[in-house]
């Protein structure tokens, strides 16, 4: 079993930003993909960002060049870095882990809120 607890939403102004962290603790295999979806109002849940053990990334392309996924030294963590935040950024953001051929595991989810 893999847990994620993810922190750091919040209400932010359009062009602040913020970092969204996420803790898997459990039985984490060594080779795993980490990210964020996210999910707004009348739309399926959607692909942020993504990142594999070995570092590489993927990014949807409404947030790249804008957002930075990254992992800690340790592998249990990963970083969603949001800057030049948009309104349409305002979702819910859940933090994923996959291991190969394994189970997928959510977090519980984060608001994320972009206004004036």
């Amino acid at each position: 079993q893999v847990q994620l607890v993810e922190s750091g939403g919040g209400l932010v102004q359009p062009g602040g930003s913020l970092r969204l962290s996420c803790k898997a603790s459990g039985s984490i295999f060594s080779y795993n993909t980490m990210g964020w979806y996210r999910q707004v109002p009348g739309k399926q849940r959607e692909f942020v960002a993504r990142i594999i053990t070995s570092g590489s990334t993927n990014y949807a392309e409404s947030v790249k060049g804008r957002f930075t996924i990254s992992r800690d030294n340790a592998k249990n963590t990963v970083y969603l870095q949001m800057n030049s935040l948009k309104p349409e950024d305002t979702a819910v953001y859940y933090c994923y882990y996959r291991a190969t051929m394994g189970d997928d595991y959510w977090g519980q989810g984060t608001q994320v809120t972009v206004s004036s």
